[in-house]
């Protein structure tokens, strides 16, 4: 079985309510539930605003840090789903589940297939 990264791609300069919220996490809560009992599913988590972000970059020999994201896009990382299929096709149909769920486009990434030791 291979591990994907369903990553949420959320529109952080599309106002919501927070009843449009309450309910896009009802949903996204089924979702993850149904993953839960099919067995693809490994860890989700729901990420703050990219403000509250802090990129630490290496800069000759030393770190430097900056508050906020590097791009200057609409849409950030908004949170995220690491599951366990069989194959892409199995990934990309929980994938669509996801987007239904969130109302978000969902970013499909395999991991890298190494030994870490």
């Amino acid at each position: 079985m291979t591990r994907y990264l369903l990553a949420v791609q959320y529109d952080e300069s599309a106002p919501e309510t927070d009843e449009e919220r309450r309910e896009q996490m009802a949903r996204t809560a089924r979702v993850t539930a149904e993953m839960q009992a099919a067995v693809p599913w490994v860890f989700v988590g729901g990420l703050l605003p990219s403000h509250a972000t802090t990129v630490v970059r290496p800069a000759g020999g030393t770190t430097t840090m900056t508050d906020g994201p590097f791009a200057e896009t609409k849409e950030q990382l908004g949170g995220f789903w690491v599951i366990e299929c069989d194959d892409l096709d199995q990934a990309l149909a929980w994938a669509g589940k996801c987007v239904l769920a969130c109302g978000s486009p969902i970013e499909v990434r395999p991991f890298e297939d190494a030994q870490w030791t």
